[in-house]
């Protein structure tokens, strides 16, 4: 039976495969949008994350981020680690359980080419952009992605070389509720133009 890696390796091919496996991503918040990107990375075989959140898994979380009933109560790095783990054991995973503010954020980053902003608010998001863009190889940012429908509204937008947001840029979640599959399009477009940022650039 194929296993695992050699089914990763025919499908991106050999060096491409190296290049994901050596690349630490930063995935900046582990709620809806930031567990699942964790989850499509690891899929086509990043093995080094760094997790950032300061919050723990509530059963509101459970209608849209990856994680399941009995992980109520568990820190929410804690957790996405273990789910991630689940599906590739080998993983090399640093949590860290902390508010990202101006004081912290690249000191958590400090090992991470690619950043996956998945914050909730606004300013959060500035915040960590105008932090780790002058140090980072690519910040994939998301804004916009509310409510339900229209799904095709989600788009890529290439802000500079090294900035790139996802979303509808309006849909603000705090009017329009943040539901899976919107969510889930968003966190898979994350992941898709961080792995190929990889294979073209790097």
């Amino acid at each position: 039976m194929e296993s695992w890696t050699e089914s990763l390796i025919k499908k991106l091919g050999q060096d491409n495969f190296q290049k994901v496996q050596q690349t630490a991503i930063g995935i900046a918040g582990a709620g809806g949008l930031g567990s699942n990107c964790a989850l499509n990375l690891c899929r086509v075989g990043f093995k080094k994350l760094v997790l950032v959140d300061f919050d723990t898994v509530s059963s509101a979380n459970l209608d849209r981020q990856f994680y399941f009933a009995d992980q109520v109560g568990q820190d929410k790095v804690s957790a996405l680690k273990d789910n991630l783990s689940r599906v590739n054991p080998g993983l090399e995973i640093v949590c860290h359980k902390q508010r990202i503010s101006q004081v912290n954020a690249r000191e958590l980053f400090c090992d991470c080419a690619i950043i996956a902003e998945c914050l909730d608010s606004a300013e959060s998001k500035s915040m960590l952009v105008a932090q780790l863009l002058p140090c980072v190889k690519l910040i994939v940012a998301v804004s916009g992605l509310g409510g339900w429908g229209n799904s095709d509204s989600i788009k890529t937008h290439k802000i500079k070389d090294n900035l790139i947001i996802i979303g509808d840029l309006e849909s603000d979640i705090s009017a329009r509720p943040a539901l899976s599959p919107r969510v889930n399009i968003a966190a898979a477009k994350q992941a898709d133009i961080i792995l190929e940022f990889i294979i073209k650039s790097c």
